[in-house]
């Protein structure tokens, strides 16, 4: 059966849950979703996410939303096809799930607020918030500074194995490096840089940038 993904290919939670559906060789079809027109927030999308938020997934009956609980079942779900995504033994799980976490309360913030702000404000007209700019730069830079004391110890973020801790970054990372001046961030670290290097090159996320 195929997936549906209601969302945009653009959109970074999306192309989160897309780089997990590719790396796993998950057959999917995407259902379109405008965001700067506000098609989230209309009753047929709330009916299947009460927050208006992208994306959404349904495989089969089960209709499921917010982006690290779709990669966290699709990898589950589909553990034995594709690249194992969750790590081989619970201590390496329990890696992934830290590393999950630390991205989803430490680093997901300030770099969301980043990309909006770089991004996506100045198409819709708005002004950009230049204190709330500098603000998440200065707590990325922070943040990044853990993630290079942690990668000149290993290849990957949970060890010497891609997971969804690393796979998780690929969105808003690339957004800072490719569409922003805040790429220094990544390139001015040698571990992170080279983490990045190796990660952005995949070629699941490559098919995705694609889209």
């Amino acid at each position: 059966m195929v997936v549906k993904m209601f969302g945009s290919g653009q959109a970074g939670c999306a192309r989160r849950v897309l780089a997990c559906l590719v790396e796993k060789g998950i057959e999917f079809e995407i259902v379109p979703v405008d965001i700067l027109k506000g098609e989230q927030k209309k009753p047929e999308f709330l009916a299947l996410q009460p927050f208006g938020k992208v994306p959404v997934v349904q495989d089969g009956d089960l209709t499921l939303f917010e982006s690290r609980a779709i990669i966290r079942y699709f990898a589950e779900k589909y553990a034995a096809q594709g690249t194992c995504l969750l790590g081989k033994s619970l201590e390496e799980r329990a890696l992934v799930e830290q590393w999950l976490e630390v991205e989803g309360q430490y680093f997901s913030s300030p770099a969301y607020e980043l990309v909006v702000q770089v991004l996506i404000v100045p198409k819709i007209g708005q002004p950009q918030d230049l204190a709330l700019i500098e603000s998440s730069t200065e707590k990325l830079d922070k943040v990044l500074d853990v993630y290079e004391e942690r990668l000149s110890k290993s290849k990957y973020l949970a060890g010497d194995f891609y997971s969804l801790a690393d796979l998780t970054h690929l969105p808003f990372i690339h957004y800072i490096v490719s569409a922003t001046d805040k790429g220094y961030l990544i390139t001015n670290r040698i571990h992170v840089n080279a983490w990045w290097e190796d990660i952005s090159t995949r070629p699941a996320w490559k098919k995705v940038s694609a889209m």
